[in-house]
């Protein structure tokens, strides 16, 4: 039996492909969604190397269906659209499917989402069954990053985060009037905002029990929204309710979707956002310090830290022996590896040079130099104001 089943679901899977290419799972979400020339249906597209902090990892990326009965504007799955290729799974294949990769070396982990068919309930018990399988069936102990359906129940939302390492609630706008321009079928406070406030609750109830870390996922530049509104959510989510990390999607316009005449968001401005995001995660920034255009979007010239900077630090520069801790990481090129550096060698004796910065590890001083003294000079190397452009796929 296993033999006759096994290749059929493996089968599947190719004809799966990259269908959940726009769903990122690791720290470089860019790199995932580089799309192949085209669809060539082998089981490589649905494995995605992901970075993590602890290295690279082979994931395979699959759904229990690709039919849904939502109607989102700018989703290749939305209901009616006869260009996508409808395939469903039951728990059983995926388990095993998943089993069979990683047994042969080919996978270290899943990300299991799914088009919502029947309603959110019915498809999350798909996706319960899948996990229960995967860890009681097969004893398998590795990653496994599931997706939260709207408006799901309080048991199955603790399940999930039982069974998982990580689990994702996709607000996919940053208010209710930014969804319903891109999901008319989808509320936002008690279908999407409510199950990252349950998630929440459960850890603080649960404090001593293993549970999966939320992440969340914008789609960003269809529907008008700006960087303000992403980042005062972010905010929100990073400060009150436990998130691990928010994800921007930029935009792409699908083909057959009402949003298909729509243009493609800058990567840029992608990049830009995760660069806010993590001020206000790992460095102690409010969104109000975040360098806004009067349109509440932030200039892409240059990177937000440099900007405010720029308006700040031009001309009251930080002096390095004697800047605490949070002033420290208001200096462009000092993160918070590099800022407890300096504490700890301003015990030992002074900083006076670029090279004494460069000896504690700080990668890049020269980014630091217009906006500091060092025991009360101005260093000699001087950035010019505008940056070249990133490579978007590097990390942040």
């Amino acid at each position: 039996m296993l033999v006759q089943t096994l290749p059929d679901t493996m089968t599947k899977l190719a004809m799966l492909g990259n269908a959940a290419v726009y769903e990122p799972v690791g720290d470089r979400p860019q790199q995932e969604r580089r799309r192949v020339p085209y669809q060539s249906h082998s089981l490589e597209e649905c494995i995605t190397n992901v970075s993590t902090q602890t290295g690279k990892r082979k994931i395979l990326k699959a759904m229990v269906t690709t039919a849904c009965e939502k109607n989102c504007n700018y989703c290749p799955f939305r209901a009616g659209r006869s260009k996508t290729k409808r395939l469903t799974f039951t728990p059983d294949e995926l388990a095993s499917g998943l089993d069979t990769l990683q047994r042969a070396g080919k996978v270290e982990g899943m990300f299991l989402s799914s088009g919502i068919i029947k309603g959110s309930v019915i498809t999350q018990n798909k996706i319960i069954d899948t996990a229960e399988i995967v860890r009681n069936r097969y004893h398998y102990q590795g990653y496994l990053h599931l997706k939260v359906m709207p408006g799901i129940e309080y048991d199955q939302l603790y399940r999930l985060m039982q069974l998982g390492d990580r689990v994702s609630v996709n607000l996919e706008g940053p208010t209710q009037e930014r969804l319903n321009a891109l999901a008319p079928k989808k509320d936002f406070q008690p279908e999407l905002l409510r199950m990252l406030q349950l998630a929440e609750q459960i850890r603080r109830t649960h404090p001593y029990e293993k549970l999966a870390n939320t992440v969340t996922q914008f789609v960003v530049g269809a529907v008008g929204d700006t960087d303000q509104e992403l980042l005062s959510m972010s905010a929100q989510l990073y400060h009150q309710l436990g998130l691990t990390r928010a994800y921007y999607s930029g935009f792409s316009p699908v083909e057959q979707t009402p949003f298909e005449n729509l243009p493609s968001t800058q990567p840029l401005r992608e990049h830009r956002l995760y660069q806010a995001s993590f001020l206000l995660r790992d460095y102690g920034w409010n969104v109000e310090d975040l360098p806004f255009l009067p349109d509440g979007n932030m200039e892409l010239e240059l990177d937000p830290k440099r900007a405010w900077a720029e308006r700040h630090l031009r001309e009251a520069p930080i002096e390095i022996m004697t800047a605490r801790r949070d002033q420290l990481l208001r200096i462009p090129g000092i993160g918070p590896v590099g800022a407890a550096a300096i504490l700890r060698a301003r015990r030992q004796g002074q900083l006076t040079d670029i090279p004494d910065l460069r000896k504690l590890g700080i990668h890049n001083p020269e980014q630091a130099a217009p906006y500091i003294l060092l025991n009360g000079r101005m260093p000699s190397t001087q950035l010019p104001l505008f940056e070249t452009r990133p490579d978007v796929s590097k990390p942040l």
